[in-house]
């Protein structure tokens, strides 16, 4: 069975463009527009991993990764902050909510994959 991993972004493009990416590595890949989304599709399933954006309407990507972290069955799921900001602050509050990665947009798929390798396995 593959590996299911939750993409956050307000940009359709990018989540296009990360979709791809780990669909063509066999990872099964659930997609959310902002926070709110990601919270109401999440519901209790199982995800190795989330792919999450800073700045979106709703809930931005901070909120939603502290809002993910509080809840039991998604504590320890790693969250990479996919993200413009490359500011040392957002990333030290990224760090503080629970991020294992920060990458800033614009990505190469095999750098993504690298990460994504790192925290989930292959």
């Amino acid at each position: 069975m593959s590996k299911s991993i939750l993409i956050v972004d307000d940009s359709a493009s990018i989540r296009q463009v990360v979709s791809l990416t780990l669909k063509g590595a066999g990872f099964n890949v659930i997609e959310a527009c902002d926070g709110r989304d990601a919270l109401n599709k999440l519901n209790g399933q199982r995800v190795h991993l989330m792919i999450s954006d800073v700045n979106m309407p709703n809930m931005d990507g901070l909120s939603f990764l502290k809002e993910v972290k509080s809840r039991p069955e998604y504590k320890f799921t790693p969250v990479i902050m996919l993200t413009t900001e490359s500011a040392e602050d957002k990333k030290m509050q990224g760090q503080a909510a629970g991020a294992k990665a920060w990458m800033v947009k614009p990505f190469q798929p095999q750098q993504m994959l690298a990460a994504v390798t790192k925290l989930v396995g292959p």
